[in-house]
């Protein structure tokens, strides 16, 4: 995959060679996930970075983290912060042993690999869980949040029943969900959950958002 450089409102994202590029479901679940001024925020495998600067256009002031075993990509999220006057902390390391304090973060963030391993299924080795499954990733997300701390993700369709179980195995209650389709004529591609650490029963299901009009946020 080859690098390059896009314009995310008032900031300049770049992402080397070898790293995902700057994608539909990273845009959506960057205007999907709640946040507010003054959050802490983690994004579990950020990449380069670009869902930290997504969130960080839509909210000032907030403390920036992300985790990233790719040493290349991490790098490219510390320049990416460095270069758009953000202060922020990228950990080259994995979810497992990421040396992080629990319960500190208001918001978690991911955009995860998407089919589990020996599945079958073919997205590539960055796409398969091949370093942490499923519910190691939302046990690892509980960990960080503080009580009422929220979880967005962007995840497959197909695997909605492993997803809710995930996530209430691990105390987050499903509570935003919202599919995202390319056009009316098509099945949903992706979805976008957010979840509450401790929260209450109870699910909201948004209107499925078209790609090119993007997904509904509740403080865009």
């Amino acid at each position: 995959m080859r690098g390059g450089q896009e314009r995310l409102g008032p900031y300049s994202y770049r992402w080397p060679e070898g790293c995902f590029p700057l994608g539909q479901d990273s845009l959506a679940l960057g205007r999907f996930a709640t946040v507010r001024p003054g959050w802490k925020v983690c994004d579990l495998g950020c990449g380069a970075g670009v869902l930290l600067l997504l969130l960080a256009r839509r909210a000032e002031g907030l403390s920036l983290t992300g985790v990233e075993r790719d040493p290349a990509a991490a790098r490219a999220a510390r320049d990416n912060l460095a270069e758009n006057g953000l202060a922020g902390e990228i950990l080259t390391a994995g979810l497992r042993d990421a040396p992080l304090e629990a319960e500190t973060f208001r918001l978690v963030v991911s955009n995860p690999p998407y089919f589990a391993a020996g599945s079958g299924r073919s997205g590539g080795e960055a796409r398969m869980e091949t370093g942490m499954d499923l519910a190691e990733l939302c046990a690892a997300a509980a960990r960080l949040l503080s009580r009422r701390g929220r979880f967005a993700l962007v995840f497959r369709p197909e695997r909605l029943a492993d997803l809710f179980s995930a996530l209430r195995g691990a105390g987050l209650e499903p509570k935003r969900l919202q599919f995202l389709q390319h056009s009316t004529a098509h099945a949903p591609y992706a979805l976008l959950l957010e979840s509450v650490k401790g929260g209450r029963p109870g699910l909201e299901v948004l209107p499925a958002a078209l790609s090119e009009t993007g997904p509904a946020s509740p403080n865009s």
